[in-house]
């Protein structure tokens, strides 16, 4: 490649947008978000883990035709700092994880096109569901890359370990879910997070108030005692005098 060739390469135009939906439905849509939620909250410490999602991923430097969109997406070794877009070229990294959010309109190109890009990509870990459970297939499939080809995991009772997350992905019957085996625990949605901050503060608030009418016990308390010992120590005084 020439210089002047290279320095054109730096003008070339990447759209930060393919003009499609996010997503198919509100379905769709909410599996997402949870899942990026999960993921980022998971990896809010490791500050070489981006996790991202539904924005341009460019994968030939100069062509901004080669493109595209995965729902959610996890990369190893490279910084968390938003993005715009990503360019595989400038990272240095394909993603180490990929989750399809599929749907009667995408499911062809999700177990064709893009499983083939992915694996020639070099993204280890390929995940596909469909929040509307289809009745003729399986909602949750998994795959793993062997060599330049993915190869089927065996999903048992809904549930698959990723060795690149160290997470296990649950299809619940109602959504997909990330689960820690470590802590025993599923990771928390936004929702959840937002309902335990809001269960902790009224928990903290109750055992403030509780703290106050104790105190407020004991200080009425103290001052009973104080006019209780003022008053036999007058009465006292009073016999005293009478004797």
């Amino acid at each position: 490649m020439s210089t002047v060739e290279k320095a054109l390469r730096k003008y070339i135009y990447y759209p930060e947008s393919d003009g499609k939906p996010m997503a198919e439905t509100d379905f769709h849509i909410n599996v997402i978000v949870d899942l990026k939620f999960a993921l980022r909250n998971y990896y809010r410490k490791q500050k070489d883990v981006y996790v991202s999602g539904c924005i341009m991923m460019y994968y030939v430097e100069g062509d901004p035709t080669k493109s595209v969109s995965p729902d959610v997406f996890v990369v190893k070794g490279v910084a968390k700092e938003p993005r715009r877009t990503y360019k595989i070229w400038d990272e240095g990294h394909a993603p180490n994880v990929v989750i399809e959010i599929s749907s009667r309109k995408t499911k062809s190109e999700d177990f064709k096109s893009k499983m083939e890009l992915y694996a020639q990509l070099g993204v280890k870990e390929y995940y596909i569901f469909n929040p509307e459970y289809p009745k003729r297939s399986k909602a949750f499939r998994a795959y793993r890359l062997a060599a330049d080809q993915y190869v089927e995991v065996l999903v048992m009772n809904g549930r698959v370990l990723s060795k690149e997350l160290g997470l296990e992905l649950v299809d619940t019957g109602e959504t997909l879910r990330l689960y820690d085996p470590q802590r025993k625990q599923f990771l928390p949605t936004e929702a959840e997070e937002v309902e335990a901050r809001q269960q902790a503060e009224t928990a903290q608030r109750k055992t403030e108030k509780a703290l106050r009418q104790e105190q407020k016990a004991r200080l009425q308390e103290a001052e009973a005692r104080k006019k209780a010992e003022a008053e036999l120590a007058r009465l006292r005084e009073k016999l005293r005098k009478r004797k």
